[in-house]
């Protein structure tokens, strides 16, 4: 199924204000809790739902990217299910309270009776940034690609616990094994008790009495990875792109970080992008353009062949339509918009510069305008449809 619109599901317009892209999360926050819709799964899919729109539209570099690139920009998009997740992958309900908590006043669960525990935190280890250079026939048709990943990967001597041999630990005294803290904080609801994590064991219940030889006690080490993914077709320069589970391991367990993968063109030899079109400019000999001609041009699948009527005008532009690149949220394909210019040669013989002296002469070839020719700006207008 596809997503819907983040703004529409929080019930904002495109232009809301940080403050009420808050009180409108509260709002549906509150609505499909899931201690107050106990059992109701699709009451706990638009919870989700609400999450995961709110942690993209309340970043603002995150925001940017997705008014740009609607849900592929933040690693969302169905297009890139083969092997991208986003937000809403592998994020779990207490993962949610975790993050979001703080607008609830510290405890996100705790109103008008209901109550949840945040249990144990999950570390989670740091995302690797990484940029792929593609190239426009990568672009026009997706691309599958593998690269070396040089990361911090979990001991195998301790399993990524730090302790030697992974069993050389004690229960934690301060939250005596329970990795969470209690507390009293007041909210919009009024006083509520809170759990946090433990700062002494950072959640684990588990404090360290021998540290792992291999990994001197952090659970991770230095190694490299061959990671593949794909890439869905349609995608644009500076457009991120996460792999989930890709990135670091962190220290003393828990969750890889993501691959984060940055898109980078690679410019063609006679193709000019503009959004999902592609530009060609088609240089003309003045014979050809008076007495017409046809012309093979180059497009993404290989060559077409258009026709060029007699008389035809510099600035002039042909349309192929559906020859340009895909839409990355699947809406139809642009066009190959084909600019015609007239070569003038700048060396000529003497014989050759008589010719040309005869056609001047000659007052078919004064410049003879009607209302149907459109000046250069309107051309280029229409070039690129604005």
């Amino acid at each position: 199924m596809a997503k819907r619109d983040y703004y529409e599901v929080l019930g904002v317009s495109r232009n809301a204000t940080q403050e009420e892209l808050k009180k409108a999360y509260r709002k549906m926050a509150i609505k499909y809790h899931p201690d107050k819709n106990p059992d109701n799964k699709e009451a706990e899919e638009k919870f989700k739902e609400a999450a995961e729109a709110f942690s993209v539209l309340s970043d603002d570099n995150k925001r940017a990217r997705y008014d740009q690139f609607g849900h592929a920009g933040v690693g969302t998009s169905d297009a890139s299910s083969g092997g991208f997740g986003g937000f809403g992958g592998g994020m779990s309900m207490d993962d949610i309270f975790s993050q979001f908590g703080d607008l609830f006043g510290g405890h996100f669960g705790g109103f008008g009776g209901f109550g949840r525990s945040q249990g144990r935190r999950t570390n989670r280890g740091g995302d690797i940034r990484v940029k792929v250079r593609l190239t426009l026939q990568e672009i026009a048709y997706g691309a599958d690609k593998k690269l070396k990943i040089n990361k911090q990967v979990k001991c195998n001597t301790c399993n990524g616990t730090g302790a030697e041999h992974g069993t050389a630990f004690t229960t934690c005294s301060t939250c005596n094994g329970s990795g969470t803290v209690i507390g009293v904080t007041n909210s919009i609801f009024g006083r509520v008790q809170t759990q946090s994590t433990c700062p002494t064991c950072r959640g684990t219940g588990k404090t360290i009495t021998k540290h792992c030889s291999s990994c001197s006690g952090s659970g991770v080490v230095s190694d490299s990875e061959v990671v593949s993914f794909h890439i869905p077709a349609g995608v644009s320069e500076g457009m991120q792109l996460n792999v989930s589970g890709k990135g670091n391991a962190p220290q003393g367990g828990g969750v890889n970080g993501d691959l984060l993968v940055v898109i980078e063109e690679e410019p063609h030899e006679e193709l000019i992008r503009d959004g999902n079109d592609l530009v060609y400019t088609l240089f003309l000999g003045f014979p050809d353009a008076v007495l017409g001609c046809s012309s093979e041009v180059p497009t993404i699948d290989g060559k077409a062949r258009i026709k060029i009527d007699p008389g035809t005008q510099p600035g002039r532009v042909f349309r192929l339509k559906g020859k340009g690149l895909p839409d990355v949220d699947g809406y139809g394909r642009g066009d190959l918009l084909i600019y015609v210019s007239v070569w003038v040669p700048k060396n000529l013989s003497a014989s050759e510069k008589e010719q040309v002296e005869r056609m001047r002469d000659s007052g078919s070839y004064a410049p003879k305008p009607d209302k149907s020719d459109k000046n250069f700006f309107d051309r280029i207008k229409g070039m690129f449809g604005r």
